[in-house]
């Protein structure tokens, strides 16, 4: 199920852990990222918390935790390779897995129509 916050992050929910990462509007926005600051696994989280912090040529920006959760995993692959993000925000350049705190509240987010209008 994919779902996408006002704050221009995305998650990919499978059960009760969800993949997230900033959509590629956000990245188009930011520009060329030169640094990524990811989370530590195992920290948790409430909605709107902020959870990791990308830089660009263009700006510095915080990228918000989506829902009350775990982080399980971290995409160290990001740190390496900040262009990751650019490239493929939505595919190799995840941020984090958060093991969510409840499922259900990915109701509230939006759906892949909702975030287009958003942003158009």
């Amino acid at each position: 199920m994919l779902k996408f916050t006002e704050e221009h992050e995305w998650l990919n929910i499978e059960g009760d852990v969800a993949i997230v990462g900033i959509t590629a509007h956000a990245a188009e926005q930011l520009g060329d990222l030169v640094f990524v600051e990811l989370p530590e696994v195992g920290a948790s989280f409430s909605k709107g918390d902020d959870a990791a912090t990308v830089e660009s040529v263009k700006a510095a920006s915080e990228v918000y935790c989506p829902l009350d959760g775990e982080i399980t995993e971290i995409n160290e692959a990001i740190t390496a390779d900040p262009a990751l993000v650019n490239s493929d925000p939505m595919g190799a350049g995840w941020f984090f897995k958060l093991k969510l705190k409840n499922a259900a509240d990915a109701s509230g987010l939006l759906d892949e129509a909702g975030y287009k209008e958003l942003i158009a």
